[in-house]
């Protein structure tokens, strides 16, 4: 029989992301030959495995989160890949989220929802979270605003976390409001709702929350839900393994091999629309409620005391899209939604996101995206 290629898996099992990376590696070996797996119970934190350094192994997955964890890879001395960062400095081919595409998205999702105020919870210890922001603060300026960082601490102690509480309580307070909220982590999305709550800042009315990696545990602990941006995890995993198998057929690999996130997850901490004028908040979250129902401008106007003229410009003032326009992304995006999650034929991705047949759909889909919905399903899938 040929030899078993064996693998360790130095992966976290304490997080959602990690499972689903773990998901992706599993899928990996139903779909090839099997793998000898060296897997046990872990956080990012524990201790490196010390038999590394004799042991006679074929590869290795790694998401590295210590110098010591990086000095046992370095000398097990066998093809490894990299899932989480590139700081250690052991030079191995990468595979992970890409972490400008995550700033940007939850920039586009407070702006769609009409906030013209922001600021940004940040952890300056990596360099993806880095990118976090610049890609967020990117996206604002491109579109013609700004944002106050907030920077957080390194609290180990329930002193000091609560001395970093309590800033963080003084800064939300000082926001102008409303005012839409990145957090860089679902930690610092956990903490920061805790602190609107502290300093009585209404959410998501004054203050919309969104956090990075829909850790569940404190997505849905957290008061209220936090909308977090998902990593698309099971993808990254398996294309990790696709990797690694072809270093460990003797072939190279260098460089980052980046996956954009599925998308945001929203709950009631960014589940609002920020504007003023209620009529048009109205009209927004109608689209959104709606859109893929059979909406069409007509219909809105009737639920509306707006004419036809003022809905158009106030629509276009606060998302730079005509109310047409509106419908037509929020279909496109239910559209993308159910390409990436589902095996559903055209015709029934159609029905379900509001177009009156497949052909509109792909003619408005190559339109706004250029390809057609099969070419982004097959790329969104692993």
């Amino acid at each position: 029989m040929p030899k078993l290629p064996h693998v360790a898996l130095l992966i976290e099992t304490s997080r959602s992301y990690s499972r689903a990376i773990l998901a992706g590696v599993r899928q990996y070996c139903a779909e090839h030959a099997p793998w000898s797996i060296f897997m046990e119970l872990r956080a990012l934190d524990s201790p490196e495995p010390r038999w590394l350094a004799g042991w006679k192994g074929d590869g290795i997955l790694t998401r590295t989160g210590s110098k010591a964890m990086a000095r046992a890879v370095r000398v097990a001395k066998v093809p490894a890949v990299e899932l989480r960062t590139t700081r250690f400095g052991l030079d191995l081919p990468f595979v992970g989220v890409d972490n400008r595409a995550v700033g940007r998205l939850v920039a586009e999702h407070l702006l769609e929802r009409g906030f013209r105020q922001f600021g940004f919870y940040d952890l300056p210890t990596e360099d993806y979270f880095r990118e976090r922001r610049e890609s967020f603060l990117e996206r604002l300026g491109e579109a013609g605003f700004a944002a106050s960082v907030f920077r957080a601490g390194r609290g180990e102690t329930p002193r000091s976390w609560e001395r970093q509480q309590d800033e963080l309580v003084a800064w939300v307070a000082g926001l102008p409001k409303p005012i839409g909220l990145m957090a860089c982590t679902d930690q610092l999305g956990f903490w920061l709702l805790d602190a609107c709550t502290r300093g009585g800042v209404s959410v998501p009315e004054e203050a919309a929350v969104v956090g990075v990696e829909n850790e569940e545990t404190l997505c849905l602990m957290s008061s209220p839900p936090l909308s977090s941006v998902q990593f698309d995890g099971a993808r990254i995993g398996h294309t990790a393994a696709t990797l690694l198998a072809r270093l460990m057929a003797g072939k190279r690999s260098k460089g980052q091999m980046l996956i954009p996130p599925l998308g945001i997850v929203v709950r009631r901490s960014s589940d609002v629309v920020a504007l003023e004028d209620a009529e048009l908040a109205a009209a927004l979250r109608m689209i959104r409620e709606r859109a893929c129902d059979g909406l069409n401008v007509d219909r809105l106007l009737e639920q509306l005391a707006l004419s036809r003229s003022t809905l158009e410009r106030g629509l276009r003032a606060a998302t730079g899209r005509s109310p047409h326009d509106e419908i037509v992304r929020v279909r496109l995006e239910r559209a993308c939604q159910l390409l990436r999650e589902t095996d559903l034929p055209l015709a029934a991705i159609a029905r379900r996101s509001g177009f009156a047949h497949a052909q509109y759909l792909c003619e408005v889909f190559r339109k706004r995206f250029g390809q057609t919905p099969g070419t982004f399903r097959t790329s969104s899938k692993i």
